[in-house]
């Protein structure tokens, strides 16, 4: 008998239902999107009456799922950096040199006084001994600071090459060591960057490793690659140290635990400060704009259990003493500790603007960066271009739908109208789920529904055809309904398990575009499937338990 369950009405009716409201918001996009671009900036904490205004343009019941506009479509910023990873190792070997020297020091009486080399290759710690006749044991000591290297590729490595050359000691990364850091490097940037990106509020993303010590960056929506720059571009390392004094200038002569920085706020001032920090960034929880007493803009901090009691003792013990706030080495503030501080909490003043402030937070809250990063590419995506790329789309599905619904109607008349009314609820399913997975959708993309919209009646012209040779067959109508729809079945699965296979292959494969048409191919196949098989099969059905015709034509 050709009937459908009740239940399975429902659920074919109520799935359809549900994409087209999913896909609702696509057709309002510029109210969608300033509604949400609103709400995300009361969460940040920016309830101006601006945003509220703009949180009042779409209805709160309805979802607000949006498919976004990619690089090409939408315009933004590309980007590709490259990490200055021999400034890790650097900084590793200048962290080195306090164990060393204490180390070394518990054989004062057979290697005698030691110093560090200023002028030493980069990337290496030279040691310099008194009496170079105990160089071997000098080495030997410094051997044991040595640990295993943490990789699976390099178990059993040691992390530091020692070697003695006359009266110096040379200490280096091992190979197996720097290829480890590397990809700790490499990682650890690609999520920092990923965090501040994110917490920008920017939507969708490209970041991706580009080949040993390189990061690209495509970000769709924002002003120009040099606002892209300034917000990733900083290392954002942050330390609180104490202040020793003024300088006369940036090239005074200091020890080797103090240093001469340059301050923000203060035209041609230059503060000494002590090199080993009393905090640092890392051990920040939180970092959120905000306003000081005053009312100028401020950034607001919070530390973690270890950096809240650091924080609290010194600020306790040094009551009445500078105390430099220094980001990317540059002191943005000195203020005078004028009580103890035991919340681990404060707020950071300065000359800001809510601009700066906002950037500042967003960069605290992600981290720093391990490395700095060189700019190799940078490129600006005018939205006149992504405007050009989505009024050729539309006009190309708009021929391929119109193209399509035609054909349908004539080669099938009625049942061809049935048709069509499934292809319409195929491409809004397709956008309902691009919505709620918060899909990209790139030219490339655009492509794949294009051809979709090419492949989904498809199943339908099989049934049809099926259809036919049972009523040529001198089947009846209700026989010859059931039965098209059950041999075509096979040849509808396989076809379509098929492009399917290829789909997943791209996806997994590809990278960027290529993945862009793979989604929207696969999505596409599987939803025109549904409503060839169950939403047509549910019309046509529908239909005709209301006419009971004696005879169809198909």
């Amino acid at each position: 008998m050709l009937t459908i369950a009740l239940w399975k009405r429902i659920v074919i009716w109520g799935l359809c239902i549900l994409g087209l409201v999913l896909a609702l918001p696509n057709g309002f996009y510029p109210r969608v999107e300033r509604h949400n671009d609103a709400v995300s900036a009361i969460e940040a904490g920016f309830n101006t009456p601006e945003n509220q205004e703009d949180v009042g343009l779409w209805p709160d019941f309805l979802p607000s799922h949006l498919v976004n506009l990619g690089l090409d479509l939408r315009g933004g910023a590309h980007l590709l950096a490259q990490v200055n990873l021999a400034e890790v190792y650097e900084s590793r070997m200048e962290g080195m040199w306090p164990d060393v020297r204490d180390a070394l020091r518990v054989e004062s009486d057979v290697i005698g006084g030691v110093r560090q080399v200023k002028d030493a290759p980069a990337g290496e710690l030279h040691v310099q001994i008194n009496k170079p006749e105990g160089l071997q044991t000098a080495v030997d000591v410094v051997k044991e600071l040595a640990q295993p290297v943490v990789s699976l590729t390099n178990l059993g490595h040691s992390d530091l090459e020692v070697r003695g050359e006359g009266d110096t000691v040379i200490v280096a990364l091992s190979e197996a060591e720097r290829i480890a850091t590397d990809q700790r490097t490499m990682a650890t940037s690609l999520e920092i960057v990923r965090n501040r990106v994110d917490a920008a509020g920017t939507r969708e993303p490209t970041i991706q490793r580009s080949g040993d010590d390189r990061i690209l960056i495509q970000v769709p929506g924002i002003g120009s690659a040099e606002e892209l720059k300034e917000l990733i571009g900083s290392t954002a390392k942050l330390e609180f140290r104490p202040v020793v004094g003024r300088a006369s200038g940036p090239d005074e002569r200091t020890d080797s635990r103090t240093e001469v920085l340059p301050s923000v706020d203060e035209e041609g001032v230059y503060y000494i400060v002590e090199t080993r920090p009393v905090v640092t960034g890392e051990e920040l929880t939180n970092a959120q704009p905000s306003f000081d007493q005053n009312g100028r803009p401020a950034v607001s901090f919070t530390f973690n259990g270890h950096g809240s009691r650091a924080f609290g003792d010194y600020t306790r013990d040094n009551i009445g003493s500078p105390f430099a706030i220094v980001l990317d080495d540059e002191v943005i503030s000195a203020p005078t500790i004028q009580s103890h501080i035991p919340g681990g909490s404060g707020i950071i003043t300065g000359n800001f603007d809510i601009a700066e402030t906002t950037r500042m937070a967003i960069l605290l809250r992600a981290g720093a960066l391990p490395a700095k990063m060189t700019f190799l590419e940078e490129r600006t995506v005018g939205p006149e271009l992504g405007q050009d790329s989505i009024d050729a789309g539309r006009i190309a599905c708009i021929i391929a739908f119109a193209g399509v619904l035609i054909f349908m109607v004539l080669s099938y008349g009625l049942f061809g109208f049935f048709a069509n009314i499934a292809l319409i609820i195929n491409v809004g399913l397709i956008f309902g789920i691009l919505s709620l997975l918060g899909a990209t959708l790139t030219l490339p993309g655009i492509a794949g529904i294009v051809l979709t919209i090419g492949m989904a009646v498809d199943a339908n012209v099989l049934v049809f055809e099926r259809i036919r040779e049972e009523l040529k067959a001198k089947r009846g109508p209700v026989r010859a309904i059931e039965l098209g729809y059950e041999k075509a079945l096979s040849a509808i699965v396989d076809a379509n398990i098929t492009t399917l296979l290829t789909a997943v292959i791209l996806f997994a494969m590809g990278s960027g575009p290529v993945k862009g048409f793979a989604i929207t191919l696969g999505i596409g196949i599987m939803t025109s499937v549904f409503t060839a098989i169950f939403v047509t099969r549910l019309i046509i059905v529908t239909w005709f338990e209301r006419k009971r015709p004696k005879a169809i034509e198909v």
